[in-house]
C-alpha cells in the first residue's frame, strides 16, 4: 500500500474556493491573485524579449535581471547586496519558501510561525523533517505578535522563524519596534529567519514597509522572500526572488538548482526592463489602497465589521452580527446562495479559535468590488 508523505494534507483552501467559485458564477473575492491585467508596457517587453531568449536562463537569474533586484533594493531600502553572491532569481515566492527551509532544517529542527500564518509554511516544515512551532497573534490589538511569547517559546532547537509582513491573511503589516524587538531576542543565537515579503509595497495610509532588511541584525540571518507576481499583476508568471546573505544564498542555491534549476528567460528580460521604471512600485500601494477604501465604503452600512487592513490587498470581516455558523460552512455558503467567494480564516490555524471571521481579496475591478459589496450589505 502507498504510505503517503502527507497524509493529513488536502487540496489547499484557494484551489477549493476558487473552483466552488467558478462552478457557482461566483465572483471571486477568495483566491488572492488580481481581476485585471498587467501593464501594456510589460506585455510589450514580454512579446519583444519571447523573439531570441528561449533557452535556459543561468540558475541563479540572468545578471541583468539580479543588477535590477539590487539597484531597486538600494533605492528602496538603501541597502546594498551583491548580485552575483546575495540574489537568486526563483519562481515564484513559494519556491523561495520552500527552498530557504529545506537547505537549513535539518530534521527535529523547530521553526516558529505566527498563526494565522499562510497555508504553505506548515507542510514546508514538515517535507523537511522539521517541526511547526504555532504561536497565535493577538487579534485585541491588530494580529501583533506577542513577543514575551515568543521569547519563551525558543528553545535549543529553534532553527528558523518565519516573518510575514504585509501579513497573509490579515493585512497587518511589523513596524521598526517589532523588528527591534525580534532583534533583540535573537541576539547571540544562530536562529534564522524566512521573512516572506511579497506584498513589500502595498501598505496603506503613509506606513511604510519595515523590510528585515533594513535591521542589521535580522539582515545578516535571514532570507527575504520577493514575489514579482504581486508588484506586477502577473501572479501566473510565477516569478519572484530570495535576497540572503552570502553564506545563505550558496545553501539556498544548492537547493535552488534541483527545484526549478532556472527560470524563464523571456520573462526575466521583461522584468528586467520593467525595474527600472519605478513608478509602477511607488504608485502600487494608492492604488490599492483606494480599492480597500471603495470596498470598505461600500459595505460601511452592512452588519459585517470590518478588521483594519494595514497592508497586502485583503480586507478581514468579523461576521458574527450576521451568523454563527463555522467559517469554513458560511464561506461556501455565500459562494453558493449571494454569489460571493471569500477565505475561512481558520484554515491558517493550528488550532483555531473562536471568531467569526472571513477574508476577501480586494484586487479586482472596482465594479467587481461594488456588486460583491451589494451583495454581502444584504445579509
Amino acid at each position: 500500500m502507498f504510505a503517503s508523505k502527507q497524509p493529513n494534507i488536502g487540496t489547499t483552501i484557494f484551489t477549493k474556493m476558487s473552483a466552488l467559485a467558478t462552478e457557482e458564477g461566483a465572483l471571486n473575492l477568495s483566491q488572492g491573485f488580481p481581476g485585471f491585467d498587467c501593464d501594456p508596457v510589460l506585455q510589450d517587453l514580454l512579446a519583444h524579449y519571447s523573439k531570441g531568449h528561449n533557452q535556459y536562463a543561468p540558475m541563479a537569474g540572468i545578471p541583468e535581471l539580479r543588477n535590477s533586484i539590487a539597484e531597486k533594493t538600494k533605492l528602496v531600502y538603501d541597502v546594498n547586496l551583491s548580485p552575483i553572491s546575495e540574489i537568486t532569481v526563483v519562481s515564484g515566492a513559494t519556491e523561495a519558501l520552500f527552498a530557504a527551509i529545506h537547505c537549513c532544517v535539518h530534521p527535529g529542527d523547530e521553526v516558529i510561525m505566527f498563526d494565522p500564518s499562510y497555508d504553505a509554511y506548515d507542510p514546508i516544515v514538515r517535507l523537511a523533517g522539521g517541526v511547526p512551532i504555532h504561536l497565535t497573534l493577538k487579534t485585541e490589538n491588530g494580529f501583533r505578535i506577542d513577543f514575551e511569547e515568543l521569547a519563551r517559546a525558543i528553545t535549543p532547537k529553534t532553527r528558523a522563524i518565519y516573518v510575514n509582513t504585509p501579513h497573509n491573511p490579515t493585512g497587518a503589516i511589523w513596524e521598526m519596534e517589532d523588528l527591534n524587538s525580534l532583534a533583540e531576542i535573537l541576539k547571540g543565537t544562530a536562529i534564522l529567519l524566512v521573512s516572506d515579503e511579497v506584498y513589500e509595497h502595498i501598505v496603506f495610509d503613509g506606513k511604510q514597509h519595515a523590510s528585515v532588511l533594513l535591521h542589521p541584525e535580522l539582515r545578516k540571518r535571514s532570507f527575504v522572500c520577493g514575489s514579482f507576481g504581486k508588484t506586477y499583476h502577473i501572479t501566473g508568471w510565477k516569478m519572484g526572488y530570495c535576497l540572503a546573505p552570502e553564506y545563505l544564498t550558496a545553501e539556498f542555491r544548492k537547493l535552488h538548482q534541483w527545484v526549478t534549476f532556472s527560470s524563464a528567460t523571456p520573462l526575466q528580460w521583461a522584468l528586467t526592463d520593467m525595474l527600472k521604471m519605478p513608478k509602477y512600485w511607488q504608485e502600487l500601494s494608492s492604488f490599492y489602497q483606494q480599492k480597500r477604501d471603495l470596498f470598505a465604503k461600500a459595505l460601511k452600512g452592512s452588519k459585517f465589521r470590518l478588521l483594519p487592513s494595514q497592508g497586502s490587498f485583503f480586507q478581514c470581516v468579523d461576521y458574527s452580527e450576521i451568523s454563527q455558523e463555522f467559517d469554513q460552512d458560511l464561506a461556501v455558503r455565500l459562494t453558493k446562495e449571494i454569489k460571493v467567494a471569500s477565505i475561512p480564516i481558520s484554515v491558517f490555524y493550528e488550532q483555531p479559535p473562536e471568531q467569526r471571521i472571513l477574508r476577501f481579496c480586494f484586487a479586482k475591478t472596482d465594479d467587481v468590488l461594488i456588486e460583491a459589496a451589494n451583495r454581502l450589505s444584504k445579509l
